[in-house]
């Protein structure tokens, strides 16, 4: 089974955010990055940090870390190019890292409309292992071809919490924060020689089937082999049965809907965010099949 592009395409031009449709219509070589650009430029603030609802549950306009998250995923969307806020947003990062070089896992909130309690109600004074791994792992992988991030002392910093964190790990961590630390590790392993047995480490972490269910999540929300591993031949793939892989794969094309769009397991704070976060989904199942060669 494959996904059916053309009705994917029609599901984005029907539901999904403007930035989406760019990104989707990058991916299919129908749009250049300019235009991709100008989209998540709209979530920019002037401190150099993103919100505006960029993460569709945290709809405030502050800049956060996960603002941070999802404008690096768009930088590196738009490899090899480069823009120069990839660097000014590191700026921000450092700006707002804790003094051990993490990151909260949320930074406050003056209205918290729309906006997902786990977000509004988050310690700003304490670093997390799940922002700063979220952040700091696809920033390693812009900086994979943008040099100015690669050398920022932010980058630095960030990389030396979330290895000390991952390696003082004890018991078993939220399935988030883990899936995350995962990502982070794989990004990692090529620049930083330690990050190979720390990734190897949290294998005793992984089930059989590969699926990690959410704490405090929906009744079914799992985290999947594929949140973790999306990209063939890197290293985080080895934590998991090749069959496992492969029927992930074909899980996720068949999960297409029938208006053309995919869905998320994960309960959403506002009808605004539940459609866009099925935009966001659909952009990344495509890319994902793709990368791993089934369309």
């Amino acid at each position: 089974m494959t996904a059916d592009l053309s009705a994917a395409a029609s599901f984005m031009a029907a539901h999904a955010r403007l930035l989406d449709r760019r990104r989707f219509a990058l991916l299919l070589g129908a749009a250049d990055t300019d235009a991709v650009l100008a989209a998540v430029d709209g979530y920019r603030n002037p401190d150099g940090g993103y919100g505006w609802g960029l993460e569709p549950d945290l709809r405030a306009p502050e800049s956060q870390p996960a603002g941070a998250l999802h404008a690096f995923e768009v930088f590196e969307d738009i490899a090899p190019v480069t823009t120069p806020h990839a660097v000014r947003l590191c700026d921000w990062l450092e700006a707002v890292s804790l003094p051990d070089g993490g990151l909260p896992f949320a930074l406050p909130v003056a209205d918290p409309s729309g906006c997902a309690p786990f977000w509004a109600q988050a310690d700003p004074k304490t670093s997390t292992l799940q922002s700063t791994a979220f952040a700091a792992g696809v920033a390693l992988r812009v900086a994979a071809h943008d040099p100015a991030v690669a050398a920022h002392p932010w980058l630095d910093r960030a990389t030396r919490y979330c290895l000390a964190a991952v390696e003082a790990i004890g018991d078993r961590p939220h399935a988030i924060e883990l899936s995350f630390a995962i990502r982070f590790l794989d990004a990692a392993s090529d620049t930083r020689a330690e990050a190979g047995a720390l990734l190897d480490g949290l294998r005793r972490f992984i089930p059989d089937d590969g699926l990690l269910p959410v704490a405090g999540g929906a009744a079914d929300e799992v985290i999947r082999p594929l949140d973790a591993a999306p990209d063939p031949g890197r290293p985080a793939r080895g934590l998991y049965d090749p069959a496992v892989i492969d029927a992930e794969l074909t899980r996720l094309a068949a999960g297409q809907q029938d208006d053309g769009g995919w869905r998320v397991d994960f309960a959403s704070y506002s009808p605004s965010a539940s459609l866009e976060w099925r935009g966001y989904r659909t952009v990344s199942a495509v890319s994902l099949l793709r990368r791993n060669a089934r369309l």
